[in-house]
């Protein structure tokens, strides 16, 4: 019988996903391993590849399609020998949908009518988004009132007021659809853009917005995405119910740190795969590691059971993106060196831009930091990151008057501002940690011991 195809959980915490392309198409021959479609999470776009042989025989949930469930079909195989007759979509969702649904299905079999079971698969487990882009797209008839364009490719034609109706029938990507490089081309080139389509994400105003406040052609409304909705998810959750939190602050000196920098990128080659150039935060990683080592108890998760106190430091590095941000994670940090830090953080970071990173590679960890340096930020406190037990929230480097030994000096100072789980991290391990860090970053050396 025919085998649906289900949307794939790809991470633990996944519960739906935006189906952001097919690499198939019906009437494809796949085989096991083969990349069949890619799905867009929270934070990350991966590819989907099938798990068993067959044929194509329908897709059900269309490209660009948001908020699918996970389990939910969206795509059926066939084996050899069936055809596409043999797909009852309505039986698919039901073994997928549960409670009600045997009830929707006698009412369906009353109505069975071919032209609207072949009117319903591109709209599978979201069927409400489909619809209200009808809604708003009713001069494309041959897509039923649907642009087909990938969510980035809306998203900047949204920002830069450009109608895609204008491109219509003109995308590059897969069917015709509308990608990224089409809007780019299109902005490049001077395809004029239609103030009324610039103002059309505002008459659809959000339900939550008082339009006595804000009237609907003073704003433009930014649908929210799946990152930015975690985010506030989480970050709501951590802040307001579940974490109670303080922060610690101390100052670090900086100059040893920035000499021994200074002479350790001297050393690099000028080119070649052997290059590197260490920044101030490959430090800051390091010594956290250490600090984490020297303090194990700082280095701990918060369960309702017990308390998980880590073998390991695995620093969480927090990355700003579009849309949001992510933090990546250095596994054991405390057993890599300065070199292989400052790699993993580049390639991470860039692909975490890209939305590349594996979810292994950005979920978990035991300890975050937060860097606001470059952006001329003395001091902050960030909200923390759970279920990491603290994060460290580093400010920029500047030059100050201090006393040392009763004389004022000018030295590069740092602020640093530890939040802690106070449910795992006390006031005096916080302070402890923050004491280990000061002497490893004023004292670079002390790292290698």
């Amino acid at each position: 019988m025919p085998t649906p195809i289900l949307m794939p959980a790809l991470s633990p915490t996944m519960e739906e996903g935006t189906l952001s392309k097919w690499n198939v198409k019906e009437g494809d021959k796949v085989s096991s391993g083969d990349v069949i479609a890619e799905i867009e999470t929270d934070k990350a776009t991966m590819e989907v590849e099938a798990v068993d042989e067959g044929t194509v025989g329908k897709i059900i949930v269309a490209e660009g399609t948001e908020n699918v469930k996970v389990n939910a079909p969206i795509a059926v195989l066939l084996e050899d020998g069936e055809s596409a007759g043999d797909i009852d979509v309505s039986a698919l969702e039901t073994g997928n949908g549960g409670g009600s649904a045997p009830a929707k299905e006698e009412k369906k079999e009353e109505k069975t009518e071919a032209p609207k079971q072949e009117a319903k698969p591109a709209n599978g487990a979201a069927a409400p988004a489909p619809k209200q882009e009808s809604a708003q797209k009713p001069e494309t008839p041959k897509s039923n009132g649907r642009i087909m364009a990938s969510p980035l490719a809306k998203r900047i034609a949204k920002n830069e007021g450009l109608d895609l109706s204008a491109l219509s029938g003109a995308g590059t990507g897969p069917h015709g659809r509308i990608v990224k490089r089409d809007v780019e081309k299109a902005l490049k080139e001077g395809v004029p853009s239609k103030a009324p389509a610039a103002a059309k994400p505002a008459q659809i105003a959000p339900a939550s917005v008082d339009p006595r406040l804000y009237p609907e052609d003073s704003y433009t409304a930014v649908k929210l995405d799946g990152m930015r909705k975690t985010i506030a998810r989480r970050l709501t959750q951590s802040f307001n119910q579940e974490v109670p939190h303080f922060p610690l602050n101390i100052d670090v000196e900086l100059d040893n740190l920035l000499a021994a920098r200074a002479r350790i990128n001297a050393t690099s080659p000028k080119e070649g795969d052997d290059a590197f150039k260490l920044s101030v935060n490959d430090f800051i990683i390091k010594a956290s590691a250490m600090a984490l080592k020297k303090v194990p108890a700082a280095n701990a998760t918060y369960t309702d059971e017990a308390l998980l106190f880590h073998k390991h430091a695995d620093i969480g590095v927090a990355v700003a993106i579009e849309g949001g941000l992510i933090t990546p994670i250095v596994w054991k940090a405390e057993e890599k060196g300065l070199k292989q830090i400052s790699a993993e953080i580049k390639d991470m970071a860039g692909r975490a831009r890209q939305k590349k990173l594996k979810p292994e590679e950005y979920q978990g960890g035991t300890f975050s930091v937060s860097n606001l340096g470059m952006f001329g930020i003395t001091s902050f406190a960030s909200i923390v990151n759970q279920p990491h037990g603290a994060i460290m929230s580093v400010g920029a480097g500047e030059e100050r008057v201090v006393v040392r030994n009763g004389e004022m000096v000018i030295r590069t100072m740092m602020t640093v501002t530890l939040t802690c789980d106070h449910r795992v991290v006390d006031g005096a391990v916080g302070a402890e940690f923050l004491a280990a860090f000061k002497g490893f970053i004023e004292e670079p050396a002390a790292m290698l011991l």
